[in-house]
């Protein structure tokens, strides 16, 4: 009788480890850290169709904003597309102008310094059904603005505007897939 109450006690402290250790993975994924596979090429070529990254959701779980230059994990602010989930890079915050000027975005009549950008920036010719930006373009109150690394091939706020900041999930830091190219974003 002994022994089976050691063999129950075991499987019962197991079980204990299990679900503590589930409990915390769970805390962690929702209110810390995520991973994301990024579908499409907008990012090129600062990341690339397949990889995989971690977004850190700290910072928004605390209150913090986002920074211009910071890559983004959000929700898709167009409903009913091939893709839920987006990764761009923060352009403007809320109040700052945008505009594009011969293939180069401006914030605030500054031209911005993109060595990570591919291809030029223009306006787009079709927009998202409801959606009207014009350029120069003010990001109102509660949103940020968005684009994609490569710029000729990315469906962003020049598509369907600028994104509402609860619709942020993380702040994109690091690739951990492919293993050829681990490293922070």
């Amino acid at each position: 009788m002994s022994e089976r109450r050691g063999i129950l006690s075991t499987i019962a402290e197991w079980v204990g480890v299990f679900l503590i250790a589930f409990a915390v993975f769970a805390l962690i994924r929702t209110f810390v850290l995520s991973p994301f596979t990024v579908p499409t090429g907008s990012m090129e070529p600062t990341i690339q169709v397949g990889d995989t990254i971690f977004a850190q959701k700290l910072t928004l779980n605390l209150g913090h904003d986002v920074e211009n230059g910071q890559i983004v994990v959000f929700e898709n602010p167009v409903a009913g597309t091939e893709h839920d989930i987006l990764v761009k890079r923060v352009i403007a915050q809320s109040g700052q102008t945008v505009d594009l000027i011969d293939g180069v975005v401006y914030i605030d009549g500054s031209p911005l310094d993109e060595p990570y950008a591919q291809g030029s920036s223009y306006e787009l010719v079709t927009q998202a059904p409801g959606v009207e930006v014009s350029f120069p373009y003010t990001v109102p109150d509660g949103y940020i603005w968005v684009m994609g690394d490569n710029r000729e091939n990315s469906a962003d706020s020049r598509y369907f505007g600028p994104v509402p900041k609860e619709n942020l999930i993380g702040i994109a830091f690091f690739r951990y897939w492919p293993i050829d190219r681990i490293g922070t974003l």
